[in-house]
Order: C-alpha cells, then sequence, then structure tokens
C-alpha cells in the first residue's frame, strides 16, 4: 500500500499524488507497487528489496543521490494462550533528491502516529530533520514496549507467587525471548546511528545535530533498560526454576514417605497370612495390633526428621 503525504503549513496531509517534498509511506508494498517506485522515481531496486528483507540488519548506505538507512522497530506478536511476545522488524528509510521514501513490511505504530499527525513539528520538505524525527519515535517506541515488557513481567511473577502455572512461566519465557530481539536490534540501530553522528553520509546542520544527540540519548537509554531487564527477568527464571525443582523434591519426599508406610502393614499381612510356623499369635487381632504399632512408630520417626514437611 502506498500513500503520500506532504507538509502543509504546520499539518502534515495525506495527497494524492507524489509531489517533490513529500513523504511516502509503502506498507508491505506489492509488485506492481514496487515497480512504480522504482520507475517513476528512480529509487535503486535493491534499496527496497534489502528494506523487506526480514533479517537485514539495521545500516546505512548511499548509492549515487540517494540514501538507504535501515532500522529496526518493534512490534507486538500475540502468540497462541494469550501469549504476548514482542519482536522486530526492519523498516527502510530512502531519502532522495526530492522526497522521502519508508518502505516497511507491515503496518506498525511509528508510521501509524505519523499518518495520523500526532508528531508535531514535522517538515516533509527538511529530508533529513524528518529522517531524525522517524528515528527518534523508533527510539522511543524501543522504551514504550520495553516499559510494557517490565510491567508484564511483573504482573507473571505475582500471579506466579501465588500458584506455579504454565501460562506464567511460558509468558516470561516469550518475554526473555522478546529482550534478546530487542538487544540484537538496538546495538546495531546504535551503530547506525553512530555512522550518522559522524556526519559523512549526511550533512547535518546545527538543529540536526541537537535532534540527533536526543536520538542517541533515546537509543543508549533503551539498551540500557534492555540489558537490566534482561539480567532481572534470566535471575527470575533461574529462581522460578529453583523453586519448581524444590517443590518437586518436597513431593518426592512425602510421597515415598507414604509409601514406607504403606509398606509396613503389607509385610505384616503377608507374613501372618502365609502358612509359616512358629509365628507368634494367630489370632486376628495380633498382627493388626502389630501392623498399627510399626507403623505409628515409622510414622513418628519420619514426621521428627522433618519428612512430611
Amino acid at each position: 500500500m502506498l500513500k503520500y503525504f506532504k507538509t502543509e503549513g504546520q499539518q502534515l496531509l495525506p495527497i494524492a499524488a507524489i509531489e517533490d517534498g513529500c513523504w511516502i509511506s509503502a506498507i508491505a508494498p506489492t509488485e506492481s507497487e514496487i515497480v512504480h517506485l522504482t520507475g517513476q522515481l528512480g529509487v535503486e531496486p535493491g534499496f527496497v528489496r534489502a528494506a523487506l528483507d526480514e533479517e537485514e540488519a539495521s545500516r546505512i548506505e548511499r548509492e549515487d543521490d540517494q540514501l538507504l538507512v535501515i532500522v529496526d522497530l518493534p512490534f507486538v506478536q500475540k502468540e497462541e494462550e494469550k501469549t504476548i511476545v514482542y519482536s522486530t522488524m526492519p523498516m527502510g528509510i530512502i531519502v532522495t533528491s526530492k522526497n522521502i521514501i519508508t518502505v516497511c513490511l507491515g503496518e506498525n505504530p511509528v508510521v501509524s502516529e505519523f499518518e495520523r499527525g500526532l508528531v508535531k513539528n514535522v517538515q516533509t520538505q527538511l529530508k533529513t530533520q524528518f529522517l531524525l524525527y522517524l528515528l527518534l519515535r523508533i527510539a522511543t517506541r524501543f522504551l514504550i514496549c520495553l516499559k510494557q515488557i517490565d510491567k508484564i513481567s511483573s504482573y507473571s511473577e505475582k500471579q506466579l507467587h501465588k500458584s506455579m502455572r504454565n501460562k506464567e512461566l511460558i509468558q516470561l519465557l516469550g518475554l526473555e525471548k522478546s529482550l534478546v530481539y530487542f538487544s540484537t536490534s538496538l546495538k546495531s540501530n546504535e551503530v547506525t546511528l553512530e555512522k550518522i553522528h559522524r556526519g559523512r553520509m549526511i550533512r547535518l546542520y546545527e538543529e540536526d545535530e541537537e535532534l540527533l544527540e536526543d536520538v542517541l540519548i533515546e537509543i543508549r537509554q533503551a539498551n540500557e533498560m534492555c540489558g537490566i531487564y534482561t539480567n532481572i527477568l534470566s535471575n527470575t527464571m533461574d529462581a522460578f526454576s529453583s523453586i519448581i525443582n524444590n517443590n518437586l523434591n518436597i513431593v518426592m519426599k512425602t510421597l515415598t514417605s507414604l509409601t514406607v508406610l504403606m509398606a509396613i502393614p503389607t509385610v505384616v499381612s503377608g507374613l501372618w497370612g502365609m502358612n509359616v510356623n512358629n509365628l507368634p499369635s494367630s489370632n486376628f487381632w495380633f498382627p493388626v495390633l502389630l501392623a498399627l504399632l510399626l507403623t505409628g512408630c515409622t510414622a513418628l520417626a519420619l514426621f521428627l526428621r522433618g519428612m512430611f514437611k
């Protein structure tokens, strides 16, 4: 899907066709739309294909008068049993001499915020500044998702304190996987931003320098938060694993003690039920009393040794 937007005054408004200084949003473009972009605008086909590759790493590349910046952005991916998992996907930002183009595999909150005019003070004619605003919103989106992960993790931990259930454990495992994706993407995004900051690929003005500094601060903060949450979640999973193993040991200890107690009456009844000579008292009450006495003494001994705790 191709959409066209241009800043009119202080508002970002949709337009019907491509104009100089407009922003072109390509969400999961079809082959005909890709041909339209590369044919009418002269965009490098390799730039568009790279942006649509799920495994494409964050990078910056220049070809003649065109610039490609690929960055990873976060999105929510819901799996079975209402388990929330976060992942990342690449977004290509192509800057030409007349336009700026974003290419992405699917709908995402960052592009939606720009399309709905939620991001203020953006000018599509100022392509470098528009690029930096996009990068700033992506960094902010990472921070928002990390805060959401922290809240979901805290809620799941509280539920696990009440009762050990697979649902919460699977949720924590999904969040741990999400943090791995985030950590990898944030590190590669930071490297790309450092290259932009050196000013070799993009000419930066004073206002752009300040905006880029803000983007770098946000990305570094997100990277640090991701590392902290990863360590906390990893330690939490290790702790719950130890608790589960300890609970299993307690159950096995209790079951073993009960098995020993149940074996005593069986042994006694087995002996007196056989044709064995010289056993004391063949009356019914004696083996029953003996079995109860031995079982009671054994149960008391096991209880004093803490086998039922």
